[in-house]
Order: C-alpha cells, then structure tokens, then sequence
C-alpha cells in the first residue's frame, strides 16, 4: 500500500510539473496578447512571420533569436534556429531609421551615443511611447567599470517611431515583426535573448581604417578588438559566443 500510494504522489508531482511548465511556456506570450498593440502586431505580421520561419525550416515553437546591429551600417539584423540546432541563419534584415552619435561605445548620460557591445533584451515594452520597444541593459557591467561612474544613464531600447536620440529606431512595421520574433523566442524559454552592437561590420578594411581612424584611443580599439574576435567567429559558425566580463572592462570568449 505504502508503495502504491508513493506512486500515486509521484504521478500527481509529474502532472503538476507538466502543466505547470505548460502553463508557463504559454504565459508571456498571452500576457503580452493582452495589449493592444500586440494584438495589432499579430494581426498585421504573424502570417509573415510564420511563413519565413517556414522557409527557413524553424519551428514556431523552437524558435530562438539573436539581434545583431551595424551602427554605421544602419541595419539591424535578425537571427533565429531551432533550439535543439547549433547554428543561426538570417531571417530579417531592418533599416534602423537614423544613427545616434558617432562610432564608439556609451560612457555617460546625455552623450548622445548608442551603446557598443554584447547585452541583452531587458524589457518587452508593448506601451512604449514609439508603437513597441524593446530594452537593451544597458549599461552592462563592461559600461559599470569603463564608463563615468554614477552618471551613465540608461533607458536604451530597439523600438519603433523612427525617431530616437541614442536608441535603435526603426519603422513601426518593422518593430512589429521583431516583436513578434522575440515574443515568440521568449514564450519557448529563451532568457536572454543577445543583442550584440557593433560600430560597423567588422570586416578587415572596416577594422584597419577603424584603427587608423581612432589610433591612441585605447577605449574604442579595446573594445572594438574584443567584437572583432566575436564577429569572426559569428562569421565562420554562426554560433553565439559565450562571453564572460573582465575585472578591466574587457572581454573573455569561453569555448
């Protein structure tokens, strides 16, 4: 009997995680599904989403993503696989509407910069004053030791409106399909979701007139020599590195 009831306890336990963990696998998504500017994204992009997701041969419900943005470049570009794969392809390339700043990272409030570096998205803003936003968490812990101490500012965000002073703007359309992208990434589990910025795309001219450009500037060309190690390797496997931060500010890749 004893044996019989510890069964029984430990089948109830099974079902409980099961519908637990079904329950919150489906949360974010109908949470977000509650605003109305959600509700519109879907209405007005998920059959497009669905369908690239489709031809790429990604499941809707092992979708993950990663964001990559060329600040001089003005584009911002949109990644995804399946979770059980090893390798991301490219699903969307959007126009960012206009650049902020100059090249380099942000060290202060008020600079007018966009970030440079390795983040994540902190925040899914469906009541964003500009359609939808999502955060970026900035200031990292890079920003924390090399930036200007209690004066970094923050409140840096991907979002839509096409106007911005140090955000990522893009057209309302397209931070509907991004939206849609990383809602359904973060419904399956994926937490964090990378954004990585970059000045420009780290190729080997960009990278030599870079240097050139901004020779004696330690803090950029650290920084940069650190994304170019990632942008290489993104190029060659298309895998997200594992990024650890440095007591000096710096960068190391786990392999």
């Amino acid at each position: 009997m004893k044996n019989k009831n510890l069964k029984n306890l430990a089948l109830l336990g099974g079902l409980l995680l099961l519908f637990g963990f079904g329950y919150a696998s489906f949360s974010f998504k109908s949470d977000q599904l509650k605003h109305a500017s959600v509700q519109k994204a879907y209405q007005d992009k998920e059959k497009k989403v669905m369908a690239n997701l489709a031809k790429q041969g990604i499941r809707v419900e092992g979708l993950q993503v990663t964001i990559r943005v060329y600040k001089e470049e003005s584009e911002l570009e949109l990644w995804g696989k399946n979770k059980e794969d090893s390798n991301y392809k490219r699903l969307e390339v959007f126009h960012i509407c206009f650049p902020s700043g100059n090249l380099g990272p942000k060290r202060r409030k008020y600079d007018l910069q966009v970030p440079e570096g390795f983040y994540h998205v902190s925040k899914f803003n469906p009541n964003s004053s500009y359609h939808l936003a999502l955060g970026v968490n900035y200031p990292n812990v890079s920003d924390r030791i090399l930036g200007e101490k209690n004066n970094l500012g923050g409140s840096i965000a991907i979002h839509g409106g096409c106007v911005t002073v140090g955000c990522i703007p893009i057209k309302d359309s397209f931070i509907s399909e991004l939206y849609i992208y990383c809602v359904e990434a973060r419904n399956n589990g994926q937490n964090p979701i990378a954004i990585t910025l970059f000045p420009c795309r780290l190729n080997e001219a960009n990278y030599a007139r870079l240097q050139t450009n901004y020779e004696g500037d330690s803090d950029r060309l650290n920084l940069w020599e650190d994304l170019k190690i990632a942008y290489d390797n993104w190029n060659e496997k298309a895998v997200l590195p594992k990024v650890e931060f440095m007591k000096n500010g710096r960068h190391k890749f786990i392999k």
